[in-house]
């Protein structure tokens, strides 16, 4: 039977979805709870909370100022320290990194009660994206839809990984939804109180994060939908007007109202001022990245960001910011199932779809695909047109995602399509819709049980979610890492375990992925190879037997120049290059000091130690781990054998050895 449809269930139904987005929230906001600092958090408290305390916005412009300030707006009472001139010289170079590094953990803040503040600011986010996918849905399928579509939201991994953080990525999330939802209802009716909601949404996306582009080429699609449906244009309760042209004059003319909106309200997050600096903090030499360096040579965007900065169009931080996503987007290291790029593939967003979701969410998908080919198949003309009508706002969302995500060289996170799944929530409330039968509110209830034992079963560990078509979480480092599963967020329970485990006197070595201070968390240990070292001196090693603890992306060696293949040219230049470096260092005529990425007298020896973790990861991917951590982080113990066959062994020992360790693996 369909979802009963009485005004008396309403009350019924509001306190379900009431217990629903509870409940999200507490899963979501619990389970960071013991979590370390994820890698782009640093940089995001700090960037807000300068912003709020200093008026400055040299830190992180890059990242959305909306989510940065909510993120922020806890820690003001606390009054947290951050004195800029105690830095002065990381202040004029905007260093974000290291400001953001002594923030956290060497200014004697409480760091733990900070971040948890500011992820409680970031869940409520979380819950009113949750909001509003059941009213959407609501809208479309009546109770039972609604319900159903809360309900994959609530237990969604993906949703319950991210929402609590301190990123842009759910505020994007929810203000993409809501500037798509509000520029619909105004075009099917012209109303002050639509037009008020349609130009907050759209301005405040603007400042959420620079993904808001994608609502040009969405409110386009709606524009050209409604002026070919030619069903004319309705203004208050009874004006109407008609035409063609009339319809796309007129909502043209609300587009544009739309752009200038957010213009002003850009201008009024970064405090009505086109300089960035703050002119009583100390005066700043340049952005973390210089305006040269992520300035476009020529073209469309090199014309923009020259006429925009010359005339003062915008402020300077947003547009270096903007600019920085631009640049940044061009090349990054990529690792997708074995496979590394710089560029990035086109069906790496798909593949993190498909792995990424849990088997609920894939079986809803494909139930609605199938339901909405079968009823059009059987539809033509206008009653097609009609059922399009209903949800066309959402596919036009959601081809403009997918279509970016595809062509997109930026293939660092399975998040970067976080905006699809509330689209896909609102589709499968169709599940359950009024007009449904009995099999497909069964379905539908399938489809929540399965959810939710499938949350539980990885909680608390959201992010790394990977469903069981590819073997689960315990897989998820062979396909993906980086920020679909490796944030560097098990940092305090590796902690935890060497307490535990560690044998008396036995040698630690950390390579860990993210911003996260391991000797914050009390770890006493060696850095091999860290992706980055904030400004911490390093210095060349001998490496010996013990305990190596290697994070996923640094195991999968995603960042190095030597990523890829090993072959045995690599490997003859490697012993070579370690012979050579060993005879200088004995001899006194090089430096045993490390620079933080191989920059002058120091990158010989950088090299050196890059190209011998290549070697050791590459060992470790083929070694049994002894224990993984939260499915992210693995520890290896190692005996002094194996690591003289790792680093000083010939290439046939080598290759015996992983042989061996393949071997060893696959029989246990």
């Amino acid at each position: 039977m369909p979802f009963p449809r009485s005004s008396a269930l309403r009350p019924i139904v509001t306190a379900l979805a009431a217990a629903l987005l509870a409940l999200h929230a507490w899963l979501a906001l619990s389970a960071t709870i013991g979590l370390g600092v994820t890698a782009d958090e640093t940089a995001h408290l700090v960037g807000g909370y300068s912003y709020w305390r200093f008026d400055d916005y040299r830190l992180q412009p890059e990242n959305g100022n909306l989510p940065q300030r909510w993120a922020a707006l806890p820690l003001l009472p606390q009054s947290p320290h951050l004195d800029p001139a105690e830095h002065a010289d990381l202040w004029r170079r905007s260093q974000v990194w290291l400001i953001a590094q002594k923030f956290l953990f060497e200014s004697g803040n409480n760091t733990e009660f900070l971040l948890f503040c500011a992820r409680a600011a970031m869940t409520l986010w979380s819950v009113a994206t949750g909001l509003l996918i059941f009213c959407w849905s609501r809208r479309l399928w009546g109770d039972g839809g609604a319900l159903l579509s809360l309900a994959l939201f609530a237990f969604s991994p993906t949703t319950l990984a991210h929402g609590p953080l301190v990123t842009s990525d759910m505020c994007a999330a929810f203000w993409l939804l809501a500037a798509t939802g509000a520029w619909w209802r105004l075009t099917e009716r012209i109303t002050l109180g639509r037009l008020a909601l349609s130009l907050a949404a759209a301005g405040l996306l603007a400042v959420a994060k620079f993904s808001c582009v994608l609502l040009l080429p969405v409110a386009a699609l709606i524009l050209i939908w409604r002026v070919s449906r030619n069903a004319g244009l309705r203004i208050g309760r009874s004006r109407e007007l008609t035409g063609r042209a009339a319809t796309f004059f007129a909502l043209g003319a609300l587009a544009v109202a739309h752009v200038v909106f957010a213009w002003g309200i850009v201008w009024a997050f970064f405090g009505f001022r086109y300089e960035a600096f703050a002119p009583d903090l100390p005066e700043a030499g340049k952005y973390f990245v210089a305006w040269p360096a992520v300035m476009p040579a020529d073209g469309f965007w090199h014309w923009f960001f020259a006429t925009t900065r010359a005339y003062h169009l915008f402020p300077d931080a947003y547009l270096q910011g903007f600019a920085y996503v631009l640049k940044a987007s061009e090349q990054r290291g990529a690792f997708a199932a074995g496979h590394f790029s710089s560029t990035g593939w086109w069906w790496f967003f798909p593949y993190a779809f498909l792995i990424k979701s849990s088997i609920a969410e894939l079986l809803a998908a494909t139930c609605v695909a199938a339901m909405a080919l079968g009823r059009w198949v059987q539809r033509r003309g206008a009653t097609l047109a009609t059922d399009i009508e209903r949800v066309f706002p959402l596919l036009a969302l959601a081809a403009t995602v997918a279509g970016i995500s595809i062509t997109s060289q930026l293939n660092i996170g399975h998040r970067h399509i976080l905006p699809l799944y509330p689209i896909l929530f609102i589709l499968a409330g169709a599940l359950a819709r009024r007009a449904g039968g009995s099999k497909t509110w069964w379905m539908a209830g399938g489809f929540v049980t399965l959810a939710a034992i499938e949350s539980f079963a990885v909680r608390p560990h959201y992010l790394a979610f990977f469903n069981r078509l590819v073997g689960g979480p315990a897989a998820g480092w062979r396909h993906l890492v980086d920020s679909s599963l490796d944030w560097g967020q098990n940092l305090p329970r590796l902690a935890a375990w060497l307490r535990d485990h560690r044998q008396p006197g036995e040698p630690v070595y950390v390579s860990m992925f993210g911003s996260d201070d391991p000797f914050y968390h009390g770890i006493e240990a060696q850095e091999l190879s860290p992706y980055y070292s904030f400004g911490r001196t390093r210095r060349w090693i001998e490496l010996k037997g013990g305990l190596y603890c290697v994070s996923a992306t640094l195991l999968q060696d995603v960042y190095s120049p030597l990523s890829g293949a090993w072959t045995a040219e690599r490997d003859v230049a490697y012993r070579q290059m370690l012979d050579m470096m060993r005879r200088e260092l004995a001899a006194g005529a090089r430096t045993d000091e490390l620079g933080e990425f191989g920059e002058g007298i120091e990158q010989p020896l950088w090299n050196l130690d890059r190209a011998r973790f290549a070697r050791l990861s590459l060992y470790l991917r083929h070694r049994k781990p002894d224990a993984v951590i939260g499915y992210s982080i693995f520890v290896f113990r190692l005996s002094e054998a194996e690591v003289r066959t790792v680093v000083d062994g010939s290439a046939t020992d080598f290759v015996r050895a992983i042989e061996d360790a393949a071997a060893s693996a696959q029989g246990n």
